[in-house]
């Protein structure tokens, strides 16, 4: 792919795919489904504030009528995501109608996710987050094997959108449970560890979907899986030696609706940072296929082990079993796959189509992190008086910020390419994790409700 065909926004692939009859990716005019769309979501909105109106303060009223048109425009950006939406969303209101008592949606009874078969093994929050882990490894095993089979790439495919249609159904009977339990515990699922490690897993495995359809590709799954099914796994640890499922009254400082905006957008922004991380390990991979020396690997091994590595540092402060054996298989997996490295390389798109994958995730990923961080401050002057305190959090959501700004400022004025941008793009997982994790476990500050 010629440089000129990257910068005008026509890149060659989309070309291709066009003159194949693959509008994938391609957003035409509106169609009558996407008006009828735009209607559905306006009247479920309406039907909302009409129930529950007098339980929403007038923010909360203006973000439920502000998801209507951005709701419809993501459906007719990529309209497999309306399907997906308009499932968990019934699916979430069969768990409400299980939890009300006769027949009532407002009156419910939290005791039932024990007493209803289908709360207590599928829709209750816990059991329907459960499927979404299960769902997620599985996929990363079948993109894997994919490699040696179409079949399996395809069934891959597939459980990831089982996983994402649980996890989001989980999400939303999880903010429902949360009133079940009183009125001055629930609260918008995003409020703690446990949830946002939900919301990153789900983000993160959305924006994959997209561009495996938009490109055209499956051969990237079990690259972005791995980061996924490591979130899952820390999220089971985390829950089971936590109980951190459990939900809780908010702590005063999370108490206001700015939280509402600001942590999903941080997290739109630590998943595609996630995604690009992944990208560039297996644009690494595609560019040294055919590398007989293990040599030139090392950086890349060595870098691999390390953030094989940070789960076990970041899961206690002292060494288990259990992040011991998650080491190991990590480390373990990173080598198989630079052993496979030929045929692994050549199943994967050009490094083109990687390069472009990962620019445009990074570029995604930073305008949300700007705006996050824009929101984050605003809220800091709301609770605290200013907008700035540096805290250890606000200090490394800076040094984030700042890595993927230098990234893009080499890549749009110095033209980066190639193994320095995925090199760096692989390097900034580590920062990330250290903002996301590293930071509640080690420094305390103002965010000091967030450790783990």
């Amino acid at each position: 792919m010629t440089e000129s065909a990257m910068l005008s926004g026509s890149p060659m692939w989309q070309s291709t795919m066009a003159a194949s009859g693959d509008s994938r990716g391609v957003r035409g005019r509106p169609q009558l489904s996407d008006y009828l769309y735009f209607v559905l979501l306006s009247l479920s909105a309406g039907y909302c504030l009409y129930v529950y109106g007098d339980y929403m303060d007038v923010y909360e009223k203006g973000i439920l009528a502000g998801a209507v048109p951005l709701l419809a425009w993501m459906g007719w950006l990529w309209r497999p995501l309306r399907t997906v939406m308009v499932l968990t969303a019934l699916t979430a209101l069969l768990a409400i109608w299980l939890y009300s008592v006769d027949g009532n949606l407002l009156n419910g009874d939290i005791a039932r996710s024990e007493q209803v078969f289908l709360l207590r093994y599928l829709l209750s929050s816990q059991s329907a987050i459960l499927w979404m882990c299960a769902l997620f490894i599985l996929a990363t095993a079948c993109y894997w094997i994919g490699f040696a089979s179409t079949t399996a790439a395809w069934v891959g495919s597939a459980m990831t959108w089982g996983a994402v249609y649980a996890g989001t159904t989980g999400m939303l009977v999880r903010w429902r449970e949360g009133h079940l339990l009183g009125p001055d515990i629930g609260h918008i699922p995003v409020s703690n560890l446990y949830e946002v490690f939900v919301m990153f897993a789900l983000i993160t495995a959305l924006f994959y979907l997209y561009y495996e359809r938009r490109y055209a590709t499956k051969a990237l799954g079990g690259f972005v899986l791995l980061v996924i099914s490591s979130s899952v796994v820390f999220l089971l640890w985390y829950s089971f030696t936590r109980d951190a499922h459990q939900i809780q009254p908010l702590v005063p400082a999370l108490k206001s609706w700015w939280m509402k905006i600001h942590v999903p957008a941080n997290f739109i922004g630590y998943g595609t940072f996630a995604l690009a991380a992944m990208v560039g390990f297996a644009y690494l991979v595609k560019e040294h296929g055919e590398t007989k020396s293990w040599a030139k690997l090392t950086p890349l091994f060595i870098l691999g082990v390390i953030l094989c590595a940070e789960p076990m540092v970041f899961g206690s402060r002292e060494l288990s079993m259990t992040w011991m054996l998650f080491f190991g298989i990590s480390a373990l997996i990173v080598s198989a796959i630079l052993a496979m490295r030929g045929p692994i390389s050549r199943q994967l798109p050009s490094l083109e189509i990687l390069d472009d994958i990962m620019y445009r995730a990074i570029a995604v990923g930073f305008a949300f992190f700007t705006i996050a961080t824009i929101l984050g401050a605003l809220w800091a002057a709301d609770a605290w008086g200013t907008y700035w305190q540096w805290d250890p959090k606000e200090t490394w959501a800076l040094i984030v910020w700042l890595n993927y700004a230098a990234w893009l400022h080499m890549r749009l004025m110095k033209g980066l390419r190639g193994s320095m941008a995925a090199y760096w793009a692989l390097a900034g997982l580590l920062i990330t994790s250290f903002a996301f994790l590293g930071v509640n476990m080690f420094l305390s500050g103002l965010h000091s409700y967030g450790e783990l």
